[in-house]
């Protein structure tokens, strides 16, 4: 048995009932085979990979708050604070019903590879809730975020855990949350990041992780002799990421047809109004069937089955394991030739393999997606400066990013020989960076 199946049996083992962390390790641990067997015995030796899938804290705490109504609520709180060995931990919060630890310690890990190929110095970590608050009042949010953050003040700092958003923590969320740090701990620092312009936060922001998708879709595209000019394109999600990630395709030509929420996905053929999204989305917070009511020729439809749509581009930028092998094997019949997560692992393993097989360009979203981090990084050096940067240039700062991190990828992928398998060249370049700090720090 190879070091990566022994560790990865150790991983089951050692975390039962924790399917989404046993599915992030399996494909970071299968794609780093290569990588392992020249180093075997010295990663043995220093057990690299035990370390590396071993969070090196995992913080767990009741949540308390009163509701509307006077009625004592309780919520689970959660932080994973998984690698330092490049910088403080760095990785959002999460409030959804959906929230367990084996969620968090899956974005936890992934978040380390991701942080480490944007060449800033930045660890992995992830927190959240399975707080929702869908249909709560301001009043109701601010709540929880207080006594969210009464605990959690106690492990994080500017130098130490930088939180962020992540699902259901927007720009009011981070705002409850850093009004209650600074309450307690008495400290205006850079602990938060996507806070609001007025106390901190950085331009482009927002847009971030949405365009950092599609500068890294470019840059593939690039490489191919090809171009988003002209594509239509399908971008799953109506949140910041898949909202700003139709903006930047459009200025760059695409033509998106179809968006969704958690509800079903609506199809434009003459191509989505993205002011009518935004109009739904970020001023009343409704559903997405709303769109259809609105814009003549285009439908809704409820439910799944986004990907039946023809596509030449297509976009997860929802949530975990949205793309499954029988979505998969609709887009390739339909001639799909890229698939950019916009998402943190929207796409199923098997679906994963099924597209690369049938010579999709798939990029992971530990590289696609990792514009929206990179900027909060951004952030976190304006806040220590106490200066703010244009947008012109974070955008600017944010798409050498992204070339950056497409050029580490497609190097690492041809330095073992696999040109064009974007999984196991994003996953090398994030794993050497964190291995050679590991190494250099002793065993901690």
């Amino acid at each position: 048995m190879s070091y990566t199946e022994e560790v990865y049996e150790r991983v089951v083992a050692q975390n039962p009932g924790e399917p989404e962390f046993h599915q992030a390790v399996k494909e970071v641990l299968d794609s780093l085979k290569v990588v392992i067997e020249r180093n075997e015995e010295e990663y043995r030796r220093l057990s690299i990979l035990e370390r590396l899938v071993e969070p090196e804290r995992i913080i767990s705490f009741r949540v308390p708050w009163v509701d509307d109504k006077g009625v004592v609520q309780v919520n689970k709180g959660y932080r994973i604070q998984f690698n330092s060995a490049i910088g403080p931990y760095k990785g959002g919060l999460r409030f959804h019903p959906s929230v367990n630890q084996s969620i968090l310690k899956f974005l936890g890990f992934e978040q380390i590879f991701k942080n480490s190929l944007t060449g800033l110095p930045i660890g992995g970590g992830k927190g959240g809730s399975n707080f929702d608050p869908k249909g709560k009042s301001d009043r109701e949010v601010m709540a929880f975020c207080q006594s969210f953050m009464t605990e959690l003040c106690k492990y994080i700092g500017a130098d130490t855990d930088v939180p962020a958003g992540d699902i259901g923590v927007g720009g009011r969320e981070i705002g409850y949350l850093f009004g209650q740090y600074k309450r307690i701990r008495g400290l205006y620092e850079g602990v938060l990041t996507g806070k609001g312009l007025t106390f901190g936060g950085s331009l482009v922001r927002t847009q971030a992780t949405g365009y950092g998708v599609v500068y890294i879709l470019n840059e593939i595209m690039k490489a191919h002799g090809d171009s988003p000019e002209g594509k239509t394109a399908i971008v799953t999600g109506s949140g910041n990421v898949a909202i700003y990630a139709v903006e930047k395709l459009h200025q760059l030509g695409a033509k998106v047809v179809a968006m969704c929420d958690s509800n079903g996905f609506i199809h434009d053929p003459n191509g989505i109004k993205l002011e009518v999204i935004k109009d739904i989305k970020e001023v009343k917070r409704g559903r997405i069937k709303e769109y259809a009511d609105r814009v003549e020729g285009s439908t809704y439809t409820e439910g799944l089955g986004i990907w039946n749509i023809k596509c030449d581009v297509f976009l997860p930028c929802a949530t975990q394991n949205e793309l499954d092998i029988d979505g998969a094997k609709v887009l390739v019949a339909n001639g799909c030739k890229y698939v950019v997560e916009g998402a943190n692992m929207p796409t199923t393993l098997e679906a994963t393999n099924y597209v690369m097989e049938n010579g999709v360009l798939f990029m992971p979203g530990k590289a696609a997606n990792a514009g929206g981090v990179a900027t909060s990084a951004l952030e976190m050096s304006q806040n220590s400066m106490r200066i703010s940067w244009s947008a012109e240039e974070v955008d600017e700062k944010l798409h050498t990013i992204m070339r950056d991190i497409f050029k580490k990828v497609d190097e690492a992928a041809k330095r073992y020989d696999m040109p064009d398998n974007y999984v196991v060249g994003a996953n090398i370049a994030g794993f050497e960076k964190v291995v050679d700090a590991m190494k250099a720090q002793g065993i901690c």
